[in-house]
């Protein structure tokens, strides 16, 4: 379970989130939804420790972030942000080897190799692990570096934007992959969308937020209405339901 209390932020002596108070449940996948400049980037970041807590408290599970150890953090919680600093002439193999650094701290085992072929395979990357990252596509490129996250084997995953640049075929199966290693292998994935139908359809539970604060959260046939897309996002967008679905007409 992620808590997060009173949590308060700035940047540049500018406020950027105010009054977060959130609970996500282990298990599942919660999408953060807003428009640009909302805090979802920030308040992601502010869980992964990749920035410095100003002001508030972030429990993961009975770590305290900020007073956790960074190498216990890493066994715990993983983080794909928006921008990658892979090498271009890295293989598949070796990026996705990266996500075992925090387990065998530069000295791989037998168990480590099989943990990067075994998530070479749940991302359809075997076939590609030897090749370069500069010879793949954006969505290969946006695979492996997801494949890279889920190797480090920790409980919660955080993503970042992970759909930019995709076509519809690369984001729906990435989606798809995302929402089965929720249900079937016991992760508790965040992720930030800026599309809303994605969320809805694979989401479990939706975080909307405007101007750094929290606005709505719950299910996407809670939160998704007509209501929302006014106050959050300032548009005149309609919202239809299919069933259990809902969809955001463009």
């Amino acid at each position: 379970m992620i808590i997060i209390r009173d949590l308060n932020h700035d940047r540049d002596g500018k406020p950027t989130l105010r009054e977060i108070d959130l609970t996500l449940q282990s298990g599942g996948m919660t999408a953060l939804i807003g428009p640009n400049g909302a805090g979802k980037s920030t308040l992601l970041s502010l869980i992964a420790r990749l920035i410095p807590l100003q002001h508030g408290q972030i429990m993961v599970d009975d770590l305290q972030i900020g007073a956790c150890a960074n190498d216990a953090l890493a066994r715990r919680l993983a983080i794909l942000p928006q921008t990658s600093d892979a090498a271009p002439l890295l293989t598949v193999r070796e990026l996705v080897s990266f996500g075992r650094y925090p387990y065998h701290k530069g000295r791989p085992s037998a168990e480590d190799r099989e943990r990067v072929e075994a998530a070479l395979a749940t991302f359809d990357l075997a076939p590609l692990a030897e090749r370069r990252l500069d010879t793949l596509s954006g969505g290969q490129r946006q695979r492996a570096q997801v494949a890279m996250t889920f190797a480090q084997e920790t409980d919660y995953i955080l993503l970042d934007e992970p759909l930019n640049n995709l076509d519809i075929a690369a984001s729906r199966g990435l989606m798809h992959t995302l929402q089965d290693l929720a249900r079937t292998h016991d992760r508790t994935i965040v992720i930030v969308l800026h599309d809303i139908n994605y969320a809805a359809a694979y989401a479990d539970q939706i975080v909307a937020m405007k101007d750094g604060r929290i606005t709505h959260h719950g299910a996407a046939r809670e939160v998704v209405t007509d209501a929302m897309l006014s106050e959050v996002y300032g548009t005149s967008a309609r919202v239809h339901r299919i069933g259990d679905t809902v969809v955001v007409a463009v």
